[in-house]
């Protein structure tokens, strides 16, 4: 008769450890099991619609490529949704060549200027946004552009990042004038002729300032967000002189890495700048008055990565989400009015009748307002609170206040910047910190198990050796 034996402590760590794994890595099988065909899971929805958008709003997505190759689960696409988030069609690009959208203009003849890029340059076009065919296209080289605006009927004005010279070891990065009558730039402005240093920004060799917008302001002002340097400025095109300067290198309080600022002009006549300040996961709005910039209205909460926030005439605010791949309308207190979902990280958003980034005494700044100060994002939970919010909500929540606070906040934060880039479409967050988890204990459990084993593999070692017989010495 047999007696049954308890596992000894070994054999239980390890059967404890398996069921960990298991029990971690069990949602993401589920997920990839029972997601839908790729069809269905690409496309937009809308979610909050509690005010109706005024008109169609223009959406761009950046898309995704590694090494060359393009992702079918995560492509660039521009997209158009009616009021009520309805997609009345999609624009991929394709029979350009486009790589990646960015920027993504309405015109005052109600077609869209885009932005592409393809792996050698990019491409500047004219899109007629009811026949969907392309009136006029350029092809330039210059890498990796984000945005252009167009100036009259005729010349581009263009950011230029990524453009180092490997014969002079310099890095020229600039801002241009491009005629497209003539072909030729009318006009170029380089950063390291106007103060900006080598040692600040990114990598010198590489992508230095990021400069990721650019914007004519009152047919003689030209204002630029530099997101590597944590600044935008405010170019007087008669003296190529900057006049006003928001930010500095390195200050991650006042902006960290943004995008597309959008220029207004109080009630008082101040120069007022609204702002998605993407890795500090906000939207800000800065006055500047008595030689000082001032933070008069400040927007937090669960955004992941917003990369666009223009105010609307209705005094709420388009901010594009980016990893948290939608498209909100809020209120100036941050109540969310109108949403729409999208599969992958959208980059831009463009209200189609308003035009391009509609700037401004025309719009309302938060003190016209009346809402200065700091607000959170109203979101909408409407059934299980806890399982609607992202990993990184989770853990800020839970760790706020200890002495952890700091710490979990710049992990969540980095965390839910880079992880979306590489877990598939149809992976939560979740399902992802499950796999990461699951792969850490197997690599810790590893590490266990080779240092209690470490004797015996030794041995055995020794063992294959003294077996390995040499020919003698001549």
């Amino acid at each position: 008769m047999s007696r049954f034996s308890l596992p000894t402590r070994s054999q239980f760590f390890r059967i404890l450890v398996c069921i960990l794994v298991l029990l971690l890595i069990s949602p993401a099988v589920f997920s990839a099991i029972t997601h839908e065909p790729t069809a269905s899971y690409l496309d937009f929805s809308p979610g909050v619609i509690e005010q109706p958008a005024d008109g169609i709003t223009i959406i761009s997505i950046q898309g995704f490529h590694f090494e060359g190759k393009g992702s079918t689960k995560k492509p660039a696409r521009l997209v158009a949704v009616d009021s009520v988030g309805n997609v009345l069609w999609v624009h991929n690009g394709s029979s350009v060549g486009a790589r990646w959208f960015y920027d993504a203009d309405p015109l005052p003849n109600g077609n869209i200027l885009v932005v592409a890029t393809e792996p050698d340059g990019t491409l500047f076009y004219e899109l007629d946004s009811q026949a969907g065919k392309i009136n006029w296209l350029h092809r330039l080289p210059l890498i990796d552009t984000h945005d252009a605006d167009l100036i009259g009927d005729d010349k581009l004005l263009i950011a230029n990042m990524r453009n180092y010279n490997t014969s002079t070891n310099l890095n020229d990065d600039r801002l241009l004038i491009f005629n497209m009558t003539t072909e030729s730039f009318d006009w170029e402005w380089k950063f390291r002729d106007h103060g900006f240093q080598k040692r600040g920004g990114g990598r010198y060799s590489e992508d230095w300032t990021h400069v990721n917008d650019i914007d004519l302001i009152d047919q003689r002002y030209v204002m630029v967000s530099i997101r590597n340097f944590d600044q935008i400025i405010l170019i007087d095109l008669l003296s190529d002189e900057i006049v006003l300067t928001l930010g500095e290198d390195g200050q991650h309080k006042t902006m960290y890495e943004q995008h597309n600022p959008q220029y207004l002009v109080s009630s008082e006549n101040l120069p007022t700048i609204l702002v998605a300040d993407s890795e500090n996961d906000r939207v800000i709005e800065y006055e500047y008055s008595n030689d000082t910039w001032e933070r008069t209205w400040q927007l937090s909460g669960n955004f992941s990565w917003p990369r666009d926030a223009d105010r609307l005439p209705n005094g709420n605010t388009l901010i594009t989400d980016s990893l948290n791949h939608r498209v909100v309308e809020v209120t100036p207190l941050g109540k969310i009015v109108w949403e729409i979902r999208s599969p992958w990280g959208p980059y831009d958003a463009e209200r189609l009748s308003l035009g391009d980034e509609a700037s401004g005494s025309t719009l309302l700044t938060s003190r016209d307002l009346g809402v200065t100060g700091s607000y959170q994002l109203q979101e909408n939970y409407p059934e299980n609170e806890f399982k609607k919010r992202s990993f990184k909500e989770t853990l800020i929540t839970t760790f706020e206040g200890t002495f952890l606070d700091q710490y979990v906040t710049q992990f969540s934060t980095r965390w839910a910047h880079v992880a979306p880039w590489i877990y598939p479409i149809w992976m939560s967050d979740w399902d992802f910190a499950g796999i990461v988890s699951a792969m850490i204990i197997l690599l810790c459990w590893f590490s266990v198990e080779l240092a209690y084993q470490r004797r015996r593999i030794i041995e055995y070692l020794k063992n294959k050796l003294n077996d390995i017989s040499f020919p003698p010495r001549p």
